[in-house]
């Protein structure tokens, strides 16, 4: 009876989805555990081999958890909206309505093929009006909701307006506009569009006009890590800036929230690193410097600074050149260098800008003035500052800041040293220690002591005041392209208005053409009933739809809200998340923000939406290359070429190839003839009669050909193979790269698993014979490892520990069921098909995915015995296998009825021997 894996996974797989085996329900007496996976975008090339890994990790984990006596949800879904799809869908001249349905029939089909445990019947797609009509009702939550910085929650507009009414905004900074005072008379004097106006200033989703990245060929604005060089990384079209109407989400009220849940999450330390970085907060002052500047037009320039001590070391300005003051800086003679520069710096992302090494500025002709020495400093402009962090504005200190010195020296700008002896002249030095000289009234004052003194000194003038800063701004909340969420919003008079949420849906309207509306505007500005309708024309981005899906796989089918209060309160957090840690700021942030308003709104009960995170690593594809005679058609086999990667003196050109056609480094060389049509008539030159090709780890992608379809692998080997060769490859948080040619030592290990079942004249082939302390030895030290590996999601070493546990019972001859099948249930989260196939054949009642986790008993690997060296004069001659617990007189008895033992004695009494117990035997003649 042979493993026919093809047969026995698809058998399985049909009668799981017959049987709906992994269907759970929202009431259960179980405790709960939630397995989220970060959901998949449908695209048309389908998975390759890298995109599974994740998927694998979350699913062996479920699978444990339900043996373990879990209630486990495990949905899956489609993250369907995005630029992608639309790109796509413009490129094959189809509806992205359509494309993105065929992509996700190809998706499930492969999911499917690998045997997941997703519970299918809660799945969501982003971009079904079922789905974003509750998008948009909690865009409408976050529209109709303010901050209220004195609660330290999110609470309604409408309270917000009854202050105001009462005694207007006393107390209640205004985010949007933090010099705006008002009284309550003021309030009910403004007009209803000043009132909306302020309003707008005040809420957690609002609009108004920022700097973004339009890239014309695409009609959309991109994120900034969606531009590289000026250019759009989907496509590489030119990317200018502009300023559009845009939607915003403010998250920089909950900066101090989101910092603060990171010490309740289980992040990695990496992971939190990086969103502490994102949030930026920082303390220091805000100082207002007069200007002395051509036109006369800027009188004072306002900068952020963390280190107010070092005042009487600043030697320059630099201000962020998109900000409007730069109109009114720059002189004259600066006029062309100025615009120049600001023709430049528009073609330029903020990730660029801020990870760009070259040093590029230029000087305004205006200068700043000193407020405690009178002293001129040039206010320079660079891209290294930016508009939105902090003022826009910065005092440049070179002797303290790397990178304000490498400035100065570049420009030959005047160095102040302030530190003495602790700055070289060569190196700033960022220090906080120094004595401060050349500073005024601080000359000998400690650089700590110095920062309070200043604070005061500014405050009592009224050109300064303590600040706390955050480098995050608020998230960019709108796209100009169609394929997203409408907003649920009518503009009536230059007054956004919300959609009652009982008009919800506000369905995407069909249309023929995605071109760009006038202005930069979305393709929906080009629908004239959309126009007259006064509805908004931007779409949602992305993450709108990703920020709350968590929630939605909770109750997914109801139509009365986004979640019943008693599924939310049921599952609570998600318990497990795996995904990549390209998300590890965007989404992440996000979701946490979300989830943080509709707790304070009293929607859900908890404020952080994941407890647990794991960044699965990518699976790196290895490429493989042939190697062409320059301008011939001739290629030659890697071996044959030169360590300048010549052959016969002549250039090679090296190629891309398709791993597909190549086993291990051997082409298929009428494969490759069939490849493309300039191979057709392809000739080569062999090594041993193969050709051989190069190889290389690199990302797997389609313009390297180095992408494995997992179909083709399962096709081959089996899901059981796949899954386990997957997690074998390392340490699932890891990169490393993919071989197909190591897949057959796990297929080999299934192999030799079934065959402990199954003989192959016979089939099944187990006993009911009592086991010995050897095979209770092997099962309970697995069943250990097993359990402690799938907890801390160490699956590469679980793997191991199978490989190692089968070829112990093999070499016991172990056929025993009471070995065997508790086995199968281990086994069972990581192979499924095989485990209940076998369980089936073995008579088993139910679902080898239902049985109990076996449980681990001590005393069955606890050593009762030790395999001795013993030495005759030092020299180790045998080993001999003693009880734990014998005495000197027990073991010399046994060490001196050893035959080997006796021969070296030649008949004579030994003067001693020595015991060192769990450790040797030394017999001294």
């Amino acid at each position: 009876m042979e493993y026919s894996f093809r047969q026995i996974e698809k058998k399985w797989q049909a009668a799981w989805k017959a049987n709906q085996t992994y269907q759970v329900s929202n009431i259960s007496d179980k405790p709960k555990c939630y397995v989220l996976d970060m959901f998949p975008y449908p695209s048309g090339a389908g998975l390759h081999v890298g995109h599974p890994l994740g998927y694998i990790a979350s699913d062996i984990y479920s699978r444990f958890k339900r043996l373990k006596g879990y209630n486990v949800l495990h949905p899956m879904g489609y993250d369907a909206f995005g630029l992608p799809a639309e790109q796509y869908a413009i490129e094959h001249g189809v509806h992205p309505a359509v494309s993105t349905e065929t992509n996700i029939q190809n998706f499930r089909k492969q999911l499917d093929n690998i045997g997941f445990c997703f519970d299918w019947s809660r799945e969501v797609r982003t971009c079904d009006p079922s789905y974003y009509k509750w998008t948009q009702w909690i865009f409408l939550q976050l529209f109709e909701s303010y901050y209220n910085r004195a609660a330290g929650k999110a609470e309604s507009i409408a309270s917000l307006v009854t202050i105001f009414e009462e005694k207007g905004n006393e107390g209640v900074v205004c985010p949007g506009e933090p010099g705006l005072q008002f009284t309550a008379a003021d309030w009910k004097a403004y007009s209803y569009q000043r009132q909306q106006e302020i309003l707008m200033n005040y809420r957690l989703a609002y609009c108004g006009y920022g700097e973004v990245n339009w890239c014309e060929a695409l009609g959309t604005v991109l994120a900034n890590d969606e531009v590289v060089n000026g250019v759009s990384e989907r496509g590489g079209h030119p990317v200018v800036k502009k300023k559009l109407r845009q939607w915003y989400l403010r998250i920089t009220e909950y900066a101090d929230r989101l910092l603060e849940g990171l010490d309740r999450i289980e992040f990695s330390e990496a992971m939190k690193e990086m969103q502490t970085n994102w949030i930026g907060k920082s303390y220091g002052a805000e100082i207002d410097f007069a200007v002395k500047s051509e036109k006369g037009t800027v009188s004072s320039l306002r900068v952020y600074t963390t280190r107010p001590d070092t005042i009487f070391g600043v030697d320059f300005m630099v201000v962020a050149p998109e900000l409007d003051i730069v109109e009114g800086l720059k002189s004259e003679g600066q006029v062309a260098a100025v615009e120049q520069y600001l023709d430049y710096v528009k073609s330029r992302s903020e990730r660029e800008r801020m990870a760009e090494k070259k040093i590029t500025g230029v000087f305004t002709g205006s200068y700043a003035i000193n407020p405690f020495d009178g002293r001129e400093i040039p206010i320079w402009l660079s891209e290294y500052v930016l508009a939105g962090y902090g003022t826009g504005a910065i005092m440049a200190v070179p002797c303290g800041d790397e990178r304000d010195h490498r400035f100065a020296e570049h420009f030959s700008i005047p160095i102040t040293n302030i530190i003495g002896a602790q700055y070289d002249g060569v190196e700033a030095n960022p220090t906080k220690d120094a004595i401060l000289e050349n500073s005024g009234f601080l000359n000998g004052i400690g650089m700590r002591e110095a920062t309070e003194i200043v604070l005061k000194k500014l405050e009592e003038m009224g050109i300064g005041n303590r600040k706390v800063n955050y480098r995050m701004r608020d998230a960019a909340f709108s796209r100009q392209r169609y394929w997203g969420e409408p907003f649920p919003v009518k503009w009536q008079n230059g007054v956004a208005k919300a959609l009652p949420a009982s008009d919800l849906p506000l369905e995407l309207p069909y249309v023929e053409s995605y071109k760009p509306g006038p202005e930069g505007e979305g393709p929906l500005a080009n629908i004239p009933e959309w126009i007259a309708a006064e509805l908004e024309t931007n779409t949602m981005p992305g993450y709108a739809g990703s920020s709350w899906y968590f929630l939605r796989y909770m109750d997914p089918k109801n139509e009365k809200e986004f979640c019943s209060r008693s599924a939310s309160d049921y599952w609570g957090q998600v318990d497990l998340y795996i995904g990549g840690t390209e998300h590890a700021v965007g989404h992440l942030l996000y979701s946490r923000m979300w989830t943080k308003v509709l707790y304070d709104l009293g929607h859900i009960g908890f404020d952080e939406p994941y407890k647990k995170l794991v960044n699965q690593g990518m699976i790196q594809g290895s490429s493989r290359f042939v190697y062409r005679i320059n301008g011939t058609n001739t290629f030659v086999s890697k071996g044959l070429l030169n360590e300048e990667g010549m052959y016969e003196g002549k250039l090679v050109d090296k190629l891309h190839v398709d791993v597909n056609i190549v086993d291990g480094y051997a082409l298929d060389r009428e494969a490759f003839k069939k490849w493309k049509p300039e191979y057709a008539q392809a000739e080569f030159v062999l090594e041993n009669e193969q050709y051989l090709c190069g190889s290389e780890v690199e990302k797997m992608s389609k313009s390297k050909f180095n992408t494995v379809n997992p179909d083709h692998i399962v096709e081959r080997f089996g899901a059981d193979t796949f899954r386990m060769y997957e997690m074998f490859l390392g340490p699932v948080e890891i990169s490393k790269p993919w071989d197909t040619k190591g897949i057959e030592g796990v297929h080999r290990f299934l192999k030799k698993f079934w065959r402990l079942y199954v003989d192959e004249n016979k089939g099944l082939n187990l006993t009911d014979e009592a086991p010995t302390a050897a095979e209770l030895k092997v099962l309970h030290r697995t069943i250990r490892k097993i359990e402690e590996d799938t907890e801390r999601f160490s699956f590469n070493t679980g793997v191991s520990g199978f490989m190692i546990c089968v070829n112990e019972l093999n070499e016991l001859k172990c056929r025993k069921k009471s070995i065997l099948l508790p086995l199968l249930v281990l086994l069972a989260p990581y192979a499924p098909h095989i485990t209940e196939e076998l369980w089936q054949l073995a008579g088993q009642p139910g679902s080898v995915l239902d049985a109990a986790f076996p449980e681990f008993t001590e005393e069955y690997v606890r050593e009762s015995a030790k395999a001795y060296p013993v030495a005759i004069n030092g020299k180790t001659r045998t080993e001999i296998t003693i009880g734990l617990e014998v005495s000197q007189a027990e073991v010399e008895e046994i060490v001196l009825a050893n035959e080997l033992v006796q021969k070296w004695l030649e008949g004579k009494a030994p003067k001693k021997i020595v015991y060192v117990k769990n450790r040797m035997i030394n017999v001294v003649i």
